[in-house]
């Protein structure tokens, strides 16, 4: 391919950010014929869209404290070959994807670098509105635009000079409510009649680590209530192999599977769903499954948190209801007991089913459902920024 067709660095540091680089990706090149090149770091879903990943997602997919510093100095390595790759490659434009701490590193050793003339995107904003407001600021000295995903997000950085653009939340595109439950079932040999709990523990090792024992703990709790339930595990490639062996003794028979087309047609022959806090909540809300959700930090990143962190709630959903619809069982609370009956009411009440769902629905509205596609906003916006930065290098070039 001509080294006119633009190449595009893109950088996700976790699986959430790989999913939202894989669909951008596919819009960018949807919206160009294909005439567009990728390098970066990212996951399966980045590298389904053809990118050859610089590093190991799972060497980059850690959170909190105590879990990023035994890791500090590989984490800090892979940030100067990152930068030391981009001025090499001298892509047209960087985009990087969430995971602050590792993308916001790289940003700023570009623009230490002199790499002024270099348009730097950030997918995803920080949550200013929730703790940390001064991050708005820090961002606006390294970036020259944000593509954010909730609407109310964009007065946070405008305020402090960075550009920024609403794109819509990626959920509401992903295809987490068009599953073949009847078919997963005859598949794995699980009964329609048969009770199922989608079971998922995250997609970092070290809250998988901390969840997967409660939930094995929940999992018995349930099995005892309801025979015949079955389980199913849709886990990503940084925990594959952890989650896999965890689930081989648990009290109830446990289909692990990989993949967005596999997990959403798990998601749709689940009855109930008990899910780490993330973006698997909110697809589990498009998929109309009734889902407690549930979080454990390492004690010192909590006990910090907790002097800063402004919101009253971890599911997006319920932040923007302002009550929790949808189950919270935080640190202390995540016991297997207090798990296992939040979930034994998910089967068994038919009210509480019924309001979850639809409150879910109408807050999922306010994230974009029914309108643009989010990744086409964001293809959209980067190839315009990518024009937009030739145009000014054409003159001088001249």
């Amino acid at each position: 391919m001509s080294a006119a067709v633009p190449l595009l660095y893109l950088i996700a540091g976790e699986p959430s950010g790989d999913a939202l680089g894989g669909r951008l990706m596919a819009a960018l090149k949807e919206r160009t014929g294909g005439a567009i090149r990728f390098a970066g770091i990212g996951g399966e879903r980045m590298a389904e869209q053809g990118l050859a990943s610089l590093v190991p997602l799972h060497e980059l997919a850690v959170m909190g404290v105590a879990e990023v510093l035994p890791r500090a100095r590989r984490i800090l390595r892979h940030v100067k070959a990152t930068v030391a790759e981009i001025r090499r490659l001298r892509p047209q434009a960087v985009v990087t994807i969430d995971s602050s701490g590792f993308t916001w590193r790289v940003a700023q050793r570009l623009r230490a670098a002199g790499e002024s003339e270099l348009p730097l995107i950030h997918y995803v904003a920080p949550m200013v509105w929730a703790w940390r407001a001064g991050r708005a600021r820090r961002m606006a000295r390294w970036y020259d635009h944000l593509m954010v995903l909730l609407p109310f997000e964009p007065p946070y950085f405008a305020g402090v000079g960075l550009p920024c653009t609403y794109v819509g939340h990626p959920v509401v595109e992903s295809g987490a409510d068009q599953g073949d439950g009847a078919g997963f079932r005859r598949r794995h040999g699980i009964p329609p009649e048969a009770p199922v709990v989608a079971i998922l523990p995250g997609s970092r090792r070290g809250e998988v680590g901390r969840l997967l024992a409660p939930f094995a703990g929940a999992v018995a709790d349930l099995a005892s209530r309801h025979p015949g339930l079955r389980l199913v595990v849709p886990t990503t490639e940084t925990v594959a192999a952890i989650v896999a062996e965890a689930v081989k003794g648990w009290a109830a028979p446990a289909v692990v599977v990989r993949g967005e087309r596999a997990k959403y047609d798990a998601f749709a022959a689940s009855n109930a769903a008990l899910a780490a806090s993330g973006t698997v909540a909110l697809e589990l809300a498009m998929a109309g499954v009734p889902t407690v959700v549930t979080y454990r930090l390492n004690p010192l990143t909590h006990s910090l948190l907790r002097r800063i962190v402004k919101v009253k709630h971890i599911h997006l959903l319920n932040l923007i209801l302002g009550r929790a619809v949808v189950p919270e069982l935080i640190q202390g609370d995540c016991t297997p007991e207090r798990l296992g009956r939040a979930v034994d009411a998910l089967l068994t009440e038919e009210p509480q089913r019924r309001a979850q769902i639809a409150a879910c629905r109408e807050a999922l509205k306010q994230l974009g459902l029914g309108e643009e596609s989010p990744s086409r906003r964001a293809a959209d916006l980067v190839l315009s920024l990518i024009a937009a930065q030739r145009r000014e290098v054409a003159p001088n070039a001249a």
